[in-house]
């Protein structure tokens, strides 16, 4: 595949490899190192995460990709490039049902995408840490137009430009707040490429059910490596949720529609898609002096129910993202370990470590932002928890204690920031460092903790 129609250079790596191995067969004793055939795994296949992350927004329906490249996203739009001229191919005209733009940078590709969201398409951009950076601005356009948008984040080392090479997770806070003023957007936390694909495809009715900006934060050591998992399933009944849109026969038959009116009570507004009717339903974008009917108001109050309009939405997207996965102890305990995205694989094997050595710990898997009821229930029923995280400055500590209230004496952080993967190792030995150090702050008898 990298060198397709470069034979020269096929050539000249095979001979280098053929001339390493028998340098070492010649001239090096045997290794001692066998290899024999085994197959415990089951059914399982090879891929990386930006490989399913492309795949799931094919599945998604996404038609419109708009990126700039920057590593270690850039394969994610090379595998949705692929997979669309593969499967979005019209059979009988050769036409392609898709455009994928490499725009001149970051902030143009942003553009496009809320361009296309706005027209009804579903659209996204993969980037990483520096990327969102730039697009901030537009981010914040989608989050007050309310204008559907999805954002791949694959994160690096940072701050500036980082370390690219690196896996890190350190976007958290800046994807979760991106944008000036009052902003709050949902993030999708997957965990592996299974949940790369799923999420990916889900991200996108998520967006357009919110009519807002979404954004799936993978890594570089989940979106550039290859893991064992299990192949993808695909449910051929599931239909896209297009989320409130006001159709031709409701705008033609009179219905009551502001573009920006919440009817339910959820924060979420009706919207149209352009051309929908000649003269009705007209799709507009407001400005922060416009209420739910675009009409001109110098009223401050106009402003304040829009901001908390869309707060309102936030609180709704507390039932529409993906729930926490709890793994509870063998035993009531009253510590507890918080953890999320790629870090999961090694927490498991360190719970399994746990276990052996008589430690109990009940663990929460934040699979996504907003954090929903069984987060508030899981901080309200532990004295001491362990957020596992791999960045410097503890940032889904921060948000914990930000969004839903979480005591910092409660919370300790265990931070790994080096830029290589997390191990069970390094889990297992910090958390028993702390176990051991410290008591639970205003611990309580384990019978009230369990109940």
């Amino acid at each position: 595949e990298q060198f397709e129609g470069r034979e020269k250079l096929i050539k000249a790596n095979i001979d280098a490899l053929h001339m390493g191995r028998d340098w070492v067969r010649d001239n090096m004793a045997p290794l001692g190192l066998q290899v024999r055939r085994a197959d415990a795994v089951g059914d399982r296949i090879f891929i990386e995460g930006n490989q399913a992350a492309g795949l799931g927004a094919v599945y998604g329906g996404a038609t419109v990709c708009a990126w700039y490249p920057i590593t270690p996203s850039t394969s994610l739009a090379e595998a949705f490039t692929s997979y669309c001229q593969d499967l979005r191919v019209d059979p009988q005209t050769g036409k392609a049902n898709f455009a994928i733009v490499q725009a001149e940078d970051e902030i143009a590709s942003i553009g496009v995408v809320i361009g296309a969201g706005w027209n009804g398409a579903r659209a996204f951009t993969c980037t990483s840490g520096p990327g969102v950076s730039l697009m901030t601005e537009f981010i914040g356009l989608s989050y007050f137009a309310e204008i559907p948008a999805v954002i791949f984040d694959v994160q690096r080392g940072g701050p500036s430009t980082g370390m690219p090479t690196r896996t890190q997770q350190a976007d958290l806070i800046g994807a979760a707040y991106a944008s000036h003023g009052d902003t709050k957007h949902p993030m999708l936390l997957p965990m592996d490429p299974g949940e790369c694909f799923t999420f990916a495809a889900q991200a996108f009715d998520l967006a357009d059910r919110l009519q807002t900006t979404v954004f799936v934060m993978l890594d570089l050591d989940m979106g550039m490596n290859e893991w064992l998992t299990e192949p993808f399933k695909w449910d051929d009944s599931r239909r896209m949720d297009r989320g409130k849109v006001m159709t031709y026969e409701e705008l033609e038959a009179g219905r009551d529609f502001g573009r920006y009116l919440d009817v339910d009570g959820d924060g979420i507004p009706y919207r149209t898609y352009p051309g929908v009717h000649p003269n009705r339903g007209g799709y507009f974008t407001r400005g922060t002096s416009r209420n739910p009917y675009a009409r001109y108001s110098e009223e401050g109050s106009v402003y304040v129910d829009n901001v908390q309009r869309l707060l309102r939405k936030f609180e709704t997207a507390k039932s529409l993202v993906p729930a926490p996965e709890l793994r509870p102890a063998s035993a009531p305990t009253r510590d507890g370990v918080i953890y999320y995205g790629s870090t999961g694989p090694a927490m498991h094997e360190a719970l399994g470590l746990f276990e052996r050595q008589g430690r109990r710990l009940d663990a929460l898997r934040i699979r996504a932002f907003p954090f929903s009821s069984e987060v508030d229930d899981f901080l309200a029923s532990h004295d001491r928890i362990f957020v596992v995280e791999q960045n410097r400055d503890a940032q889904l500590r921060t948000l914990l204690m930000a969004e839903n209230g979480g005591d910092p004496n409660r919370l300790v952080p265990v931070l790994h920031f080096d830029g290589t993967p997390i191990t069970a190792r390094f889990i297992v030995s910090s958390i028993t460092s702390l176990m051991d150090a410290t008591q639970p702050p205003g611990s309580r008898p384990l019978r009230e903790a369990a109940e």
